[in-house]
C-alpha cells in the first residue's frame, strides 16, 4: 500500500529500532511505548487488521505467534507479556496495517484500558 506507514517501514523508507525481522514478519520497538518493553509485530504483507488477515491467511496468523513465542527471552519478555490488536475506529486502529502490539518487561496493570 503506497501511503501505509508501516508498510514504507517494511520497505526501509522510514527508520525504525528492529528487534526482529524475517521474511514475512517485522518486529519493531513502538515508538511511543506503554510499558518497559513495547513492540510492534506486523506481517510483511499488508493486511488492513487482524480480522483480514485471519480470514485470509491464517496459517500466517500462527507463525506470527509461533516466532513470537521463540523470541520472548530475547525481548526481555520472559515473565509475560500481553498481545493487543485494535480493529477498526471503536479500537482505537491508528494505522490501517495489521499490527500487534506486545507490552511487558514488567508488571503490567490488571487494567485493560
Amino acid at each position: 500500500m503506497k501511503d501505509c506507514i508501516f508498510c514504507k517501514i517494511i520497505a526501509g523508507e522510514i527508520p525504525s529500532a528492529k528487534a526482529y525481522e524475517d521474511d514475512d514478519i517485522l518486529i519493531i520497538a513502538d515508538i511511543n511505548p506503554q510499558a518497559a518493553r513495547h513492540y510492534l509485530m506486523m506481517p510483511k504483507k499488508h493486511y488492513s487488521d487482524i480480522t483480514d488477515m485471519g480470514a485470509a491467511d491464517p496459517a500466517a496468523l500462527g507463525k506470527m505467534f509461533e516466532k513470537l513465542a521463540s523470541l520472548t527471552d530475547k525481548l526481555g519478555l520472559g515473565n509475560g507479556f500481553r498481545i493487543v490488536s485494535n480493529k477498526g475506529e471503536d479500537g482505537c486502529q491508528s494505522v490501517n496495517h495489521l499490527h500487534i502490539h506486545i507490552l511487558g518487561g514488567e508488571k503490567l496493570s490488571e487494567k485493560m484500558g
